[in-house]
């Protein structure tokens, strides 16, 4: 049998193939949102030292009373803002956590390996650089500032002065900011926190244990979800415990999970009844469906993104980010080794960890780098992450009662993420005159069609090509919701349809199923056992697939004989590494003449992708 570096169960689902997926539209939120944090937080600065600056400070010294039968909570703004709105931001940040370990990057856990070894040492190496200019005393307690990530400005400064095409390098910045913002809000929530009490401790823990039950007995609705956040946001307040714990943990409780195909087609029945009908219950009854077929935490984010990053990230940054730096402040700050403590720990530190411990453990065999993310890449990114604003700026805000330290870390924080964004626009232009261009994933296919070797449907000779990279087990794929069909039906003999095989890991009968195929191949029946598979997707053990051949009248005998060939499961390693070299990290993943195609994979998608590859100025090379 061949042997390869590159194995089914290391191609699984990557967004770059479903750009529809939430970590394109957490990308894209979080980068928009990071023109809008600079502004603000330069406007702060400006109010914050303008003739109106105790406006400012009075704004955010205004009290605020939330009060229930006799009961309530109150505070000054500055701590609805820190304790309260930050909630929302770190419940979202809990919810993509809970995702990517769920459905996500880190559903294979060998991928976590390197983001893990470069968060940590993102985490260790500022903390003792910071300890080394601030090693005693109550400065020492502001060592917590340098570990944070601040993502959006992250992702905000990669679009300005990264690659043109940087997907595979914002996915591995964002495993890695996974690690390090448990890491912050832990610290965050224990050490940074005031005396523990005991009674709302317990009230928080029933709250986080009923949302693990609800999440367990499957509850789809959202509003329950967000009553028991809301009630465990004010036990954990209460407890002593810094609030934004229970937004990261509450998060990481809500259950996502990806589209059952059961669900997505009951969906579909009731908004094709709804259209025939148009009545309200028929309207209410779509609406569930739709709601149910999409899991809580994604519906949760789905609302919330918008909000956090244009809403509550840039409030935070109003409230926060106002130093004033009259009165020899800022000629005191640049003296100060708390300012310069944060300074060197988040632009060095964040550098030297995250960058060193990236390349050392891949060096090392411990995991490797994503394909098309090079070491240049990694020193960039890396420098980039020494942006820390959001995070590092709450726990300044934690960590000293002193007024004249806060400011002096904060005058850090904010003169780190300029100098991060410097070096890393530096770092990412060595990189390019090193060869180092886009990191993302190839978009050309790899190995052109084979008329001798692979499955073709329609004229051979056809103008326009499709190709899909498909997996019998997934229920997604193009033979279940029909588009190649629809898509054939459309062009006739214009079009030519290519089939490849991607078993994924996470389908446990696809290697054996896509091996079926190839063995009716042999007696001439690829297409039929082709159709029969997917129209059986319930049914590929190896018993189902010698029904199903005695059925399509095979010569039995032979075709089991072929299912236990290896050279038939070469055949399939041939498909899985010209998918690994092409791009393709997903089923169902189409390639649209030799271009991978990007974007949602509906018939009336694919369509318009066949017939734009017809203009001459689509399928010039880049």
């Amino acid at each position: 049998m061949a042997t390869s570096d590159t194995s089914a169960a290391d191609v699984h689902d990557d967004f770059d193939a479903r750009p529809r997926g939430p970590r394109h539209a957490f990308i894209r939120t979080e980068a928009g949102s990071a023109g809008l944090l600079v502004v603000v937080a330069v406007l702060a600065l400006l109010w914050a030292n303008s003739p109106w600056s105790q406006a400012y400070v009075d704004l955010w010294h205004s009290e605020l009373s939330v009060t229930l039968a006799g009961h309530g909570i109150s505070m000054d703004l500055h701590h609805w803002v820190n304790d309260g709105l930050m909630v929302v931001f770190f419940f979202v940040v809990g919810l993509e956590v809970r995702r990517e370990f769920s459905v996500g990057e880190l559903t294979e856990r060998s991928r976590l390996t390197v983001p893990l070894v470069a968060g940590i040492g993102g985490m260790l190496v500022p903390t003792i650089l910071y300890l080394a200019l601030n090693p005693s005393g109550e400065a020492a307690a502001g060592w917590g500032i340098v570990i944070g990530t601040d993502t959006a400005f992250l992702l905000g400064m990669l679009a300005l002065v990264g690659p043109a095409v940087s997907t595979q390098l914002r996915i591995f910045l964002l495993t890695l900011t996974v690690i390090d913002d448990i890491v912050a809000v832990s610290v965050i929530g224990i050490v940074y926190s005031d005396g523990i009490s005991l009674p709302s401790l317990a009230v928080a823990g029933a709250c986080l244990v009923l949302l693990a039950v609800m999440g367990r007995v499957g509850i789809w609705r959202a509003s329950p979800y967000v009553a028991v956040v809301v009630v465990l946001w004010v036990a954990t307040l209460e407890s002593g415990l810094h609030a934004s714990i229970a937004g990261m943990v509450s998060g990481l409780l809500v259950p996502a999970l990806d589209p059952e195909r059961r669900l997505v087609e009951s969906a579909a029945d009731q908004f094709r009844a709804f259209r025939q009908s148009p009545l309200p219950n028929l309207q209410r009854s779509a609406r569930q469906q739709l709601n149910r077929a999409i899991s809580v935490n994604e519906r949760l984010q789905e609302v919330l993104h918008g909000w956090t990053s244009y809403v509550v990230v840039p409030v935070f940054a109003l409230a926060n980010a106002g130093v004033d730096l009259r009165g020899g402040l800022l000629g005191d700050a640049l003296r100060s080794p708390v300012t310069w403590g944060v300074v060197v720990g988040l632009v060095l530190g964040k550098l030297l960890g995250i960058g060193a411990g990236a390349l050392v453990a891949s060096r090392r065999g411990w995991g490797s780098l994503p394909q098309g993310v090079g070491p240049g890449h990694v020193w960039a990114g890396a420098a980039l992450s020494g942006i820390g604003f959001t995070v590092s700026l709450l726990i300044a805000g934690l960590a000293f009662e002193d007024d004249q330290l806060r400011d002096q870390a904060t005058v850090g924080v904010l003169l780190a993420a300029l100098l991060a964004g410097v070096v890393g626009w530096v770092l990412f232009r060595v990189a390019a005159r090193m060869g180092e261009g886009d990191a993302a994933l190839p978009t050309v296919l790899s190995e052109a069609v084979d008329l001798e070797v692979d499955h073709v449907k329609g004229d051979p000779a056809a103008e326009l090509t499709l190709v899909e990279y498909l997996d019998y087990e997934c229920p997604f794929c193009a033979r279940a919701t029909g588009s190649a069909e629809e898509v054939r039906a459309h062009f006739g003999d214009r079009l030519r349809y290519v089939v490849r095989h991607l078993p994924l890991s996470v389908h446990p009968h696809a290697e054996l199923a896509g091996v079926a195929a190839e063995a009716a191949a042999r007696q001439g029946r690829f297409w039929e056992m082709h159709d029969l598979l997917f129209s059986r997707q319930d049914r590929l053990t190896w018993d189902d697939l010698i029904g199903h051949a005695t059925e399509l009248d095979l010569d039995v005998e032979r075709f089991a004989a072929d299912l236990a060939d290896e050279r038939l499961l070469e055949r399939l390693w041939r498909d899985v590494e010209s998918a690994a070299a092409s791009g393709v990290r997903g089923t169902p993943t189409f390639f649209v003449g030799e271009r991978r195609h990007i974007g949602p994979f509906d018939a009336r998608s694919l369509i318009e992708a066949l017939e734009a590859s017809l203009d001459p100025r689509v399928n010039t090379p880049d």
